[in-house]
């Protein structure tokens, strides 16, 4: 062998023997930032029809740089598994996931029918996220319907009575019992239902606890919406920071569509890294603004928020 090899190998043996360095504070790996996404929502808001398909929903996103896309379901045009996969495939070839699955459902009914067409509504839905790849899908407790107008519930600060000789408490358990019915299939497909802060009992973080607590199932959490609680959000919020698998970021350029929150999105991030949220968050950009200008100005915002 010849002196040289010898010397090699000797001395890589001499440094495998040796203890590994402990890496200094300095080199510490930072955190990962909190990436980004944005809800089809955003573009498409109920009302710009040209701005409604999905796919160029996507093709937007990932023009304007975000990390992931969240699909409203009720602006999907395509539920066939070829239109679900070529929304699965615009993402993938924009560099993007799809990072959550938006749906309208509701179990504050009397009927028990009713409430199981919203349950097999809701099953569908955890089997179309199945067949996009997407891991968590938002449902909502359900309102109850006693306010006709969406403006005129807004106007009351999203509180509307409730129905005739219903109590919290009936409305609770129907909504405890409909969603452990969805367990099964949100295991199958492997998804996370995200009960968001939303209107009806999800309006208080203590509604929405009490039914997450309820259920007790890790395929129910929670989806904090941070424009969602209208009066002193923050310790509202925090409530729900704990639970929560996607979080759903408001912003009102040119003023809200309905109401303008002043949103401290530092305060908002800043509690995030408390807790240790490592999901998406979701921009749903609520202004008047042309969304191709307010959605890119939103991105900034959360942008800076969020930086590590």
């Amino acid at each position: 062998m010849h002196t040289d090899r010898r010397q090699f190998i000797a001395a890589a043996a001499a440094a495998a023997a040796l203890p590994a360095p402990h890496a200094s504070a300095a080199e510490a790996p930072k955190p990962r930032p909190i990436r980004i996404g944005v809800s089809t929502y955003s573009f498409w808001q109920f009302k710009n029809e040209k701005l409604r398909d999905v796919e160029a929903c996507i093709d937007l996103a990932g023009e304007m740089g975000f990390d992931a896309v969240e699909v409203l379901h009720r602006q999907m045009t395509d539920e066939t598994p070829a239109g679900m996969q070529k929304i699965k495939r615009r993402a993938f070839l924009n560099g993007m996931g799809l990072c959550g699955f938006s749906i309208h459902q509701g179990f504050v009914f009397a009927d028990r029918a009713e409430r199981k067409k919203n349950i097999d509504h809701t099953i569908k839905c955890l089997e179309m996220c199945y067949a996009m790849g997407i891991p968590t899908m938002r449902v909502n407790t359900g309102r109850w319907g006693t306010t006709k107008s969406f403006d005129d519930l807004m106007k009351d600060r999203g509180i509307e009575p409730n129905l005739p000789g219903v109590t919290d408490d009936e409305g609770f358990k129907w909504v405890i019992d409909s969603l452990t019915e969805c367990l099964k299939a949100a295991e199958k497909c492997g998804v996370v239902m995200g009960l968001e802060n939303h209107w009806g009992l999800g309006r208080t973080p203590e509604g929405v606890l009490r039914i997450v607590d309820a259920v007790d199932s890790p395929w129910l959490r929670v989806t904090m919406d941070t424009g969602n609680f209208l009066e002193d959000p923050y310790d509202k919020l925090e409530k729900l920071a704990p639970k929560a698998v996607l979080v759903q970021a408001k912003t009102y350029f040119g003023g809200g569509l309905w109401y303008t929150l002043d949103l401290d999105n530092d305060k908002i991030a800043k509690m995030l890294r408390k807790h240790n949220y490592k999901g998406v968050v979701s921009l749903e950009f609520e202004g008047k603004e042309d969304p191709r200008t307010g959605v890119r100005k939103s991105l900034a915002v959360l942008r800076k928020a969020l930086a590590v």
